[in-house]
Formats: C-alpha cells, structure tokens, sequence
C-alpha cells in the first residue's frame, strides 16, 4: 500500500507484468509467427500463429475475469456503503445506478457522496470518468487489480 493520495489524475493501476512484459511478449510473440509462418509456410508455421494469437486471448481474458470479479465485488460494497452513508430518499435509488457509476463513486468521500449521487441520478453525471472528475475529496482505492 502507498502513502501518497490518489487522485483522478494518479488512481489508474498498471501491472507491470501484466502491461508492460506479458501482453507485449505475446503480442510480439505472434509478429514473430507470422513473419516465420510466411517465409517459411507449413502447417506447423501455421499452428504455432494460432497458438500464439490464443496466448494472447488467454492472457487478456484472464484479466477481463478478474476485473469483472472486482466491479461485482465494488458493486456489493458500494450498495452497503451507500445503504449507511444516503438519506432515506436517495436509499430508495440505489438500483438506478449502473455498475460502472458505483465503480466511479467509490472514490467519493462519505460527506460528498450524497451530492454526487443526486448529479448522477438527475443525469448531470452519466459516465464513470465525469463521475470521477466531480470529486473533489478523493477516497483512495490501493486493491484494484
């Protein structure tokens, strides 16, 4: 866990091996293939540009599972959350939000959250960015995956 703030500008995560060394390993792994697959054509050349096209999907969709994993587990603390932290009239909306603004109301403190609320449900606020950019006392987010 860090010990600097998070901001809008700062609160996106990259994984290093995930980012910046596996995705690009792979995905130069298939130029590497198709170069191979096309000066030297064989069903083998052409086996090994499949298999590397899946190395890439498989890579990619295991971290497409997680991050929907998180957003449901973001949705269930948000709803909880919110459950605690609205009046009574903004309690009984809680279903009108989209999983991807409770993944952006995350960040909101406590004593701004109402606010924010009522701009997204009025349609003031409709993507997860806009969302984002309105808070002004950022609520760090250090376990996203």
């Amino acid at each position: 866990m860090s010990i600097r703030s998070q901001t809008y500008a700062t609160h996106r995560r990259f994984h290093a091996w995930f980012h910046f060394i596996g995705v690009p390993i792979l995905s130069i792994n298939i130029l590497v293939k198709l170069v191979q697959a096309v000066r030297f054509p064989s069903l083998g050349a052409a086996w090994d540009v499949v298999v590397a096209i899946a190395l890439v999907i498989a890579i990619v969709l295991a971290r497409s599972y997680a991050l929907t994993v998180q957003n449901r587990v973001i949705r269930l603390e948000e709803r909880m959350r919110l459950q605690r932290c609205l009046p009574e009239d903004l309690r009984a909306r809680i279903d009108e939000l989209k999983t991807s603004q409770l993944v952006a109301l995350r960040f909101c403190s406590d004593e701004e959250l109402p606010e924010i609320m009522r701009e997204v449900l009025s349609g003031e606020l409709r993507e997860r960015n806009d969302i984002k950019k309105r808070i002004r006392n950022w609520r760090p987010d250090w376990l996203r995956v």
